[in-house]
């Protein structure tokens, strides 16, 4: 029987500009391999994992992935490949923060994952060692620690700080130039500077929040009206609503919906592995 665990840690107000929470989960696949299903959200994560790894599957091959990795915003599910007991934390960052905080380059890769080098890397084997004596919170400290060092060292863009509050208030649901005003920049200086922090433009990270709002809204209520929640985030209409979810999920509400509530009464909160609030 398969066993998961979740847990969120809260961070400092200090790193608050630049990291939403820390977390953990343990899972245990069983001696078979596993695959389970990552669908986008409005965050970028840096992974530390243990246990037998983790892979993903590009076009078809399963790739083996280094820890840690930064899993980038995604525009459609990513499946990966686990088995036997897979425990993982996670930094969850926003995604126009994460890579000017490791001062790295926001290049994609065409599976939204990032691989890098790092002295964040250093981390791994002291994690590791406190995640085996199921030290958990001992973990995260060092963590939290690590990161505000981290965060003391970099100069934070407040434009870009600003920006991104305007459209996690709205949910996504918020204009291109509304976002620039709240910003006091303009819509170019805007797009220039979210593409070159996250690799996407405003529009693409717009959009994937307000997929994860509906998304996590249909998890937990998987009754809610469609139509109710198209008119409520701004989509054009109920057909709008099911395009665009299609897009970033593969499947429509209404099956995803279903979905979700075939999967609640089986196994709580298995949606997906890198699981949000």
């Amino acid at each position: 029987m398969l066993s998961n665990i979740h847990q969120e840690f809260e961070v400092p107000e200090e790193v608050k500009d630049t990291i939403k929470c820390f977390w953990y989960n343990r899972r245990d696949y069983g001696e078979e391999l596993s695959e389970f299903t990552v669908l986008p959200d409005g965050y970028a994560e840096i992974i530390f994992h243990f246990g037998s790894g983790c892979s993903i599957a590009h076009q078809g091959i399963l790739q083996a992935l280094p820890s840690p990795f930064i899993m980038g915003l995604l525009n459609q599910p990513a499946i990966f490949h686990a088995q036997n007991q897979l425990e993982i934390i996670g930094i969850r960052c926003f995604p126009w923060a994460v890579f000017d905080l490791l001062e790295l380059s926001s290049e994609k890769t065409e599976n939204g994952v990032h691989t890098f080098e790092h002295p964040v890397a250093q981390l791994q084997t002291v994690l590791s060692d406190l995640v085996t004596q199921g030290k958990i919170e001992d973990a995260i400290a060092q963590v939290e620690y690590y990161f505000l060092k981290l965060h003391q060292n970099i100069k934070s863009d407040s434009l870009l700080s600003k920006a991104g509050a305007a459209i996690r208030k709205n949910k996504g649901a918020i204009p291109v130039n509304q976002v620039a005003d709240s910003a006091h920049t303009t819509v170019r200086t805007l797009e220039r500077k979210f593409k070159q922090s996250s690799g996407h433009t405003v529009k693409d990270v717009s959009g994937i929040m307000r997929f994860e709002q509906i998304r996590n809204r249909l998890w937990n209520a998987p009754e809610a009206s469609i139509a109710e929640l198209a008119q409520e985030f701004g989509y054009t209409d109920q057909s709008h609503l099911s395009r665009e979810f299609k897009r970033y999920s593969g499947t429509t509400p209404a099956a995803f919906a279903r979905e979700s509530k075939k999967r609640k009464q089986a196994l709580s909160n298995d949606f997906v592995a890198f699981v949000q609030a």
